[in-house]
């Protein structure tokens, strides 16, 4: 039910921003590395401690996201090799914006938040992975709330609001840090209950 939520929100968002970019000569390969490009910028942004503004620049580069799968499905455009590379570089990008946090937070000397964030990291590419390999193996894996748009957005709110309490940054990631490797542990669950652990 969320999911398609989810996908139907993504579709009404994204229609005026593809039509404009179905006009270009952009790929959607091309917006899937520079969207990645826009996040390594990012998390150098949150390496240096600016919150509110990479809070805002999280949205914004995670906006970028759903549109390279959208351009693709609008101009016939789409390939495996292309949902490969989007999928790919999405974990990346996570990795990156929580590194980019961790090496700000290790510079501080901040020993609760570096394991957080490092938890949070943990989680959400197990979260990822869980999923992957469950349909590699043609079993459903896609359950739980928490995905990637969940985390990103979560986290940007974190980080503006975290601009005037540390306090509610730090309780993003204590949510972080538990809602995805809780989600991580119910698709081994469901996993389990289909194969019956066989």
């Amino acid at each position: 039910m969320l999911a398609r939520v989810r996908h139907s929100l993504a579709h009404v968002l994204s229609r005026l921003p593809v039509a404009l970019l179905s006009k270009t000569r952009l790929s959607p390969n091309a917006l899937t590395v520079f969207g990645f490009l826009a996040t390594l910028a990012v998390a150098w942004v949150l390496y240096t401690g600016r919150f509110f503004l990479g809070g805002f620049l999280v949205l914004l580069s995670g906006s970028l996201d759903f549109l390279d799968g959208a351009l693709a499905r609008a101009t016939g455009r789409s390939t495996r090799f292309g949902a490969f590379l989007d999928s790919t570089l999405d974990r990346f990008s996570e990795a990156a914006l929580f590194l980019g946090l961790l090496a700000y937070y290790a510079g501080q000397g901040a020993f609760q938040e570096s394991i957080l964030i490092g938890a949070a990291l943990t989680g959400s590419l197990l979260t990822s992975y869980t999923r992957a390999r469950a349909e590699g193996l043609g079993l459903a894996g896609e359950v739980g709330f928490f995905t990637r748009t969940e985390r990103v957005v979560l986290l940007a709110i974190g980080l503006i609001v975290g601009n005037w309490s540390d306090l509610a940054l730090l309780v993003v990631l204590w949510i972080l840090a538990a809602l995805t490797n809780l989600i991580a542990v119910q698709r081994i669950f469901h996993v389990w209950r289909q194969t019956g652990g066989k």
